[in-house]
């Protein structure tokens, strides 16, 4: 990772009249851009040798073409999603999250430039706007999407059932992806209990408990026994990065329950799994697994309406999730710092 003099953004880099010119004001980081810095995965853009990085960006309008909505006019606060359309007929109709190409366009993270940078240019079509009320949370709408569009999925499948309205559901991490997947299932009234490795009392812990859900410690306790005791869980989020936890959430899943993967495992981990038991549990069971990656605008604006609900429900919560400030661009070396070193840390984020 380094800095770069980039060229100036300009509204006639969007076809159409509808770009809009946007000064970003912060830029929230997590383990994917670690692993960028990593050479693990991600391409620049073609023609550059670099990639910008930062794909949680947060800003404000300078500047927008003839074209753009009257909602995203100068000074309106903005989060632009991340992926773009490729070729596949899912990305032709605006659901390019569920895109079935190998090849995938996101801002900050493969072949298109993000946001860690002064200013940058989008289509309006994938800019969303935000009231100034969330000025100084703004910033979580990104990684908030993803607990969003994974929820979403969980109802649309289970609209199958006629009825199914879920009463207890278990989040499995509690990093940010798992505390805002915990606000977003209280938000709707369900009982949650977050099951995470490290040992409260921490801030994580207090976070989860100031939403009157339940932390549990993996290290005092099994997801098995957790279940026994605050289950069976109708709906299960995992966010840990560790995979083998997905096969004991298998195991635990109530009858007619949904199971939501969203964490990206990387590697060649393997793990002894009761296979039987965990077949017949979910043919007999009726229950449903289901991945999600990345988030489509409607999860965008879904996650625009909870960030504003929790501001109300649960005022100042939000802001205590953002732990981690880093002043400026140029401190990009304490940024990695923060990501790798931390264990406090919760969300990173950058004061452009």
């Amino acid at each position: 990772m380094h800095l770069e003099d980039v060229p100036e953004p300009s509204l006639e880099d969007v076809e159409g009249g509808r770009g809009v010119l946007v000064k970003v004001l912060r830029v929230g980081v997590d383990g994917t851009d670690k692993e960028i810095n990593a050479a693990e995965y991600g391409d620049a853009p073609e023609g550059f040798d670099y990639l910008v990085t930062g794909h949680e960006g947060f800003g404000e309008v300078l500047e927008a073409g003839p074209n753009v909505p009257a909602s995203l006019r100068p000074g309106t606060l903005v989060v632009a999603t991340v992926r773009r359309p490729g070729s596949s007929p899912y990305d032709r109709i605006g659901l390019q999250d569920s895109t079935t190409d190998d090849v995938y366009y996101e801002r900050g993270i493969n072949l298109l430039h993000g946001y860690l940078t002064e200013r940058y240019v989008e289509d309006a079509a994938y800019v969303v706007p935000l009231p100034h009320s969330l000025r100084e949370v703004g910033v979580l709408l990104e990684p908030l999407s993803i607990s969003e569009k994974g929820l979403h999925q969980a109802y649309e499948i289970q609209r199958r059932l006629k009825i199914w309205k879920p009463e207890r559901a278990a989040v499995l991490g509690a990093g940010t992806i798992g505390l805002l997947g915990t606000l977003a299932l209280r938000l709707r009234g369900i009982d949650v209990t977050c099951f995470s490795r490290r040992q409260p009392p921490y801030l994580n812990s207090h976070l989860v408990e100031e939403l009157g859900a339940t932390y549990v410690s993996s290290e005092e306790t099994s997801l098995a026994d957790t279940s026994a005791e605050h289950g069976p869980f109708d709906l299960i989020l995992e966010a840990t990065g560790f995979s083998p936890l997905a096969f004991e959430a298998a195991e635990v899943l109530a009858k007619n329950g949904v199971l939501v993967l969203a964490s990206v495992t990387a590697g060649d981990r393997k793990a002894e799994v009761p296979t039987d038991r965990i077949n017949q549990g979910f043919v007999l069971g009726n229950k449903v697994m289901v991945g999600t990656v990345n988030a489509s605008r409607d999860d965008f604006d879904r996650g625009v309406t909870d960030l504003v609900r929790a501001e109300v429900f649960y005022p100042g919560w939000l802001g205590k999730v953002l732990t981690t400030p880093v002043d400026g661009l140029k401190n990009y070396e304490e940024m990695l710092r923060a990501l790798t070193e931390d264990e406090d840390a919760i969300k990173v984020f950058v004061e452009v």
